[in-house]
């Protein structure tokens, strides 16, 4: 059985997950080996195959951990007694920030996931539809109520805002001009005004 700390605490799951991210960003998902995951983990390739498998779970659970925390975020905003406007507003923000807070994750992803089998790919892509779906509600929410303008259709609204997501690890800096919270209501407020009536 493979021990779930390592000598400073630490979960092993937790510095597999954090040795990958840094190497699969660093030099690529396809020119990483297990070998250096594990090193740079300070573990054994059991404990790799004890809590992942594959390095291609490892590359799966990079960016699902990201996603996880994302609609955990979205159901509480969605979920929420606040107006329409004002849900939409917060959820649109937070998925700005917490992209560029796991911008490595984000980047790594869309550059790798072409590596992911059939099935994984198949899989992840559910659970971002399933985002995707309930950010959706919230715009077609406004728009039923008049709120948002139905111009345009929710759909597109929703694939507007999220190639601007998507496009964040192309262009955002840390030492930039920008913080995340800055960016996040930027953006936002994009969105907003073109749902506006």
């Amino acid at each position: 059985m493979a021990r779930t700390t390592d000598g400073d605490g630490s979960p092993v799951p937790q510095r597999l997950l954090a040795a990958a991210t840094r190497l699969f960003a660093e030099q690529g998902y396809d020119r990483t080996s297990v070998q250096e995951i594990v090193e740079a983990a300070g573990v054994t390739k059991g404990a790799l195959y004890h809590y992942f498998g594959s390095k291609e779970d490892l590359l799966q659970e990079v960016y699902a951990r990201v996603l996880r925390l994302q609609q955990e975020r979205l159901d509480d905003f969605a979920g929420s007694d606040a107006p329409v406007e004002e849900r939409l507003r917060s959820a649109a923000a937070d998925v700005v920030v917490t992209t560029i807070e796991n911008l490595d994750d984000a980047s790594i992803f869309f550059r790798s996931m072409h590596h992911l089998s059939p099935e994984k790919n198949k899989q992840v892509r559910s659970e971002r539809r399933r985002y995707h779906e309930r950010f959706r509600a919230l715009v077609e929410e406004g728009q039923r109520a008049g709120v948002f303008s139905s111009a345009t259709p929710a759909d597109l609204v929703v694939d507007y805002h999220f190639g601007s997501v998507h496009h964040l690890s192309t262009w955002y800096r840390p030492d930039g001009p920008l913080t995340p919270q800055q960016v996040a209501g930027h953006l936002a407020d994009l969105l907003l005004r073109a749902l506006r009536p």
